[in-house]
């Protein structure tokens, strides 16, 4: 095998791209004077680049290796339901189903709405990224209707698997509608469904188990 010098090595595996003469790097070198052409930038790029070490070895300092690292997780489930707001098993399958059948159908029906150039912007970047704006506003204001269309809908766009932001931000949402219900003086709120809908829909639908409502 033919031994092949370094720079010829390096050229075949990043071909030159601009006309640069050889370089004399015995010629005096000022930094602080800045280059009046191309052909002195190009060339003070070749200098510098030769001043550069082959290898760098970063000075680590062993004593910080030995130290434990730790990594906080937020493994929090959601706040308990107040007595009679949790809703029960029945009621949770059944909208599980239901949701899992407005979830074909929008599937079923992309396709066309593609071809008509009605959602060619409604990636799953920007699902993620309205469910983020969105979740963040409901942190700091109440739950409203509106709201609530918006966010199913939504969810109904996730796709399976999520992706680990979009898992985040369900189980963020699931935690902080727990939080409203308790805020809830009646259980006859209007609300309280809507709320108990979301929830259901995170942890039984999106398989984010420790979040379900203990049935009622």
């Amino acid at each position: 095998m033919a031994w092949v010098p370094a720079e010829s090595a390096v050229e075949e595996l990043m071909p030159r791209l601009l006309p640069v003469e050889p370089c004399d790097f015995t010629e005096a070198f000022d930094p602080s004077v800045p280059p009046r052409t191309p052909q002195e930038y190009l060339r003070r790029v070749q200098i510098e680049a030769a001043q550069c070490p082959d290898v760098v070895v970063a000075q680590i300092d062993p004593r910080k290796l030995k130290r434990k690292q730790s990594v906080n997780i937020s493994l929090s489930g959601c706040q308990p339901a107040p007595e009679g707001y949790s809703p029960t098993l029945q009621w949770q399958q059944q909208q599980v189903a239901q949701f899992s059948t407005v979830r074909q159908s929008v599937n079923k029906h992309r396709s066309h709405w593609k071809s008509q150039q009605l959602d060619s912007n409604v990636t799953m970047a920007t699902v993620t990224s309205v469910l983020e704006y969105l979740s963040n506003w409901f942190g700091e204001r109440d739950f409203t209707p509106e709201l609530g269309r918006w966010l199913y809908a939504l969810l109904a766009c996730l796709e399976k698997p999520l992706l680990p932001e979009a898992h985040s931000l369900i189980r963020q949402l699931a935690r902080r509608c727990s939080e409203v219900r308790l805020l809830v003086d009646s259980k006859d709120d209007e609300r309280v469904p809507a709320l108990n809908l979301l929830i259901c829909l995170v942890s039984r639908y999106f398989d984010q188990r420790d979040l379900a409502d203990e049935p009622s």
